[in-house]
């Protein structure tokens, strides 16, 4: 898995890289509000420490599905 740590808005999440061929479903991206459709490479990204303050949250809890460049954009879409 190619895996890394990124900083965001003072966060630090874990971003994986995922492929066309193992993207099977239709997610929504968060930073442009738009379908990610099936078999679209992008990324996943999630908290490193869960927001949650749930006893049993986990961060990956909080992974979202992102286009790529909106991920690399994200700074400017606050």
């Amino acid at each position: 898995m190619n895996e890394r740590v990124e900083s965001w808005a003072g966060e630090e999440y874990v971003v994986r890289s995922v492929t066309g061929s193992a993207a099977t479903r239709v997610y929504r991206c968060p930073g442009c509000h738009q379908n990610i459709p099936r078999a679209t490479p992008h990324v996943v990204a999630w908290p490193v420490v869960p927001t949650s303050f749930a006893r049993d949250a986990e961060g990956l809890d909080e992974r979202r599905h992102w286009h790529t460049p909106c991920w690399r954009a994200r700074e400017r879409r606050r």
